[in-house]
């Protein structure tokens, strides 16, 4: 079964241009809002060196790679749960995938606009997360009524209802189901936002990806959640070099190796 990633985050992050690297499929990454309406979808292999070990092991004649299907969806604005820019489709995008990357702008570049006039990537991820919590919140002032009368009725409903409960505080408090490491597994009916694991990636440019204070002051904020730093640009043109091409424009920006290795 295919594992699914929903790539999101703001208009003009980089969330296209990530998707082509990913994928090799070249949709449009413009420099405009909502250059993405429909999302579009690329089904990776993903390389696992175990693979080769294992079917030497066991004899296997095929290795067949686990399939992952990144999913680039419409960028979200302030205001998405209410139906603001493409919010109500972008969120059921969101709720139909298994994990989340969320693509996070730390680049500077006067021309690509950002969609909040500055560069401000704390600020930027609490837009995102404010809208997925607030999408959880409906779904749950909607589900937790009806799960009190199913818990009165019948004891082994009661574990769901209180899990409902527990989750409506978490996120009244400011904080995502998944950064609260809240367990998930009673809640997977009601296919709440933000139980879903995150996964960020830091769209840098080269002086953000050599300043290890800058990483690491990036990293500490979304935790738990794992980091990737890269610059989607950069990635998107190695795709397209051969190993040698490749590895000397690494090195002509003082890296040693892919982003998305």
């Amino acid at each position: 079964m295919s594992l699914s990633l929903g790539i999101v985050g703001l208009p003009n992050v980089g969330k296209s241009t990530l998707f082509n690297a990913l994928t090799r499929i070249n949709v449009v990454a413009a420099n405009y809002p909502f250059a993405t309406i429909e999302p579009n979808e690329g089904v990776v292999s993903l390389p696992d060196p175990r693979l080769a070990k294992l079917a030497e092991i066991f004899h296997s004649e095929r290795i067949v790679p686990a399939p992952v299907t990144f999913v680039d969806i419409a960028g979200l604005v302030k205001g998405a749960s209410e139906g603001a820019g493409l919010g109500n489709k972008f969120l059921a995008n969101v709720r139909e995938c298994d994990a989340i990357c969320q693509v996070v702008r730390v680049f500077s570049d006067d021309d690509v606009a950002h969609v909040g006039g500055q560069l401000d990537p704390k600020s930027d991820i609490e837009v995102i997360n404010t809208e997925l919590m607030l999408a959880d919140l409906q779904t749950l002032e909607r589900a937790v009524p009806r799960l009190e009368k199913e818990a009165r009725n019948n004891k082994e409903r009661k574990p769901v209802y209180e899990a409902a409960v527990a989750a409506e505080e978490v996120l009244n408090g400011g904080t995502t189901l998944f950064a609260a490491e809240l367990d998930a597994s009673l809640l997977r009916e009601l296919n709440l936002l933000t139980t879903k694991p995150f996964l960020y990636v830091f769209n840098a440019d080269e002086a953000v990806l050599t300043d290890a204070a800058r990483v690491a002051e990036l990293r500490e904020l979304v935790a738990p959640a794992d980091a990737v730093f890269l610059d989607a640009k950069i990635e998107s043109e190695l795709v397209e070099l051969d190993d040698e091409s490749a590895a000397e424009l690494l090195e002509s920006i003082g890296q040693t190796e892919r982003g998305l290795d």
